[in-house]
């Protein structure tokens, strides 16, 4: 199809300042973004870390927290992910594959932990959690785990802690929260106030190769599919 009918409240005008590559990648990930910076709160001044930063979400995460006054630390797991991760404001990147993500948070933060978390990979990060990543009564949003299925956490370290955990999926967003972060996305986006990374375009017919592209996973920034040349 070349064409969709969306409800009203759905439709976010593009500005003509933004080419439609760059909106083609601002929907879902975009959307993402402001409702997990939404549910981590007030960020002036405090200490947030965004795992996956150099992913579609963690890129527009990094900006937004940014804009509201948040430190920014950021995890990736390549030089270029990491650089991704830098372009868009992360005070700091800890590569995951080869530090230790839990006692870098705790020494770029004074032995206190991240005042909060905006994870990609529960299933990851839930293991940081005993280790005090997060700062007694801190609260990790996630939207994500690579292992969907049962997971264990350490109750004593999320009691004793106070922490809080809040997860969500976008696509099932109360309709207060959708037109909350349907007019932010038009607000920012008619501000040009983000960066937007296309790292690859194919013509529809290429869809395929596309496909192929994203299976490979080093590809930094969005995927584009043109329906004409």
């Amino acid at each position: 199809a070349e064409f969709i009918a969306l409800p009203q409240q759905q439709a976010v005008p593009l500005p003509a300042q933004v080419s439609f590559e760059a909106g083609a990648c601002v929907g879902i990930p975009l959307l993402t973004a402001l409702q997990a910076v939404r549910i981590a709160g007030d960020l002036q001044g405090r200490t947030l870390l965004v795992t996956g930063a150099g992913s579609a979400v963690g890129h527009y995460v990094t900006q937004l927290a940014r804009m509201r006054g948040a430190t920014v630390l950021a995890t990736a797991g390549s030089a270029a992910r990491r650089d991704h991760a830098l372009a868009p404001g992360a005070n700091q990147v800890i590569n995951y594959k080869r530090e230790d993500v839990a006692a870098r948070v705790k020494a770029l933060t004074a032995g206190t932990g991240a005042d909060a978390v905006i994870d990609m990979d529960f299933s990851s990060t839930a293991r940081l959690l005993p280790q005090g990543v997060l700062r007694p009564h801190g609260r990790l949003v996630g939207y994500g785990s690579n292992q969907p299925g049962e997971l264990p956490v350490h109750f004593r370290s999320l009691l004793w802690s106070s922490l809080q955990l809040r997860f969500f999926l976008v696509y099932v967003l109360l309709p207060a929260d959708r037109e909350a972060v349907t007019r932010e996305a038009g607000e920012v986006l008619a501000r040009d106030a983000l960066k937007h990374t296309i790292g690859a375009v194919f013509l529809l017919e290429g869809a395929a190769a596309a496909h192929e592209k994203v299976e490979a996973g080093d590809l930094v920034g969005n995927v584009v599919l043109k329906i004409r040349g």
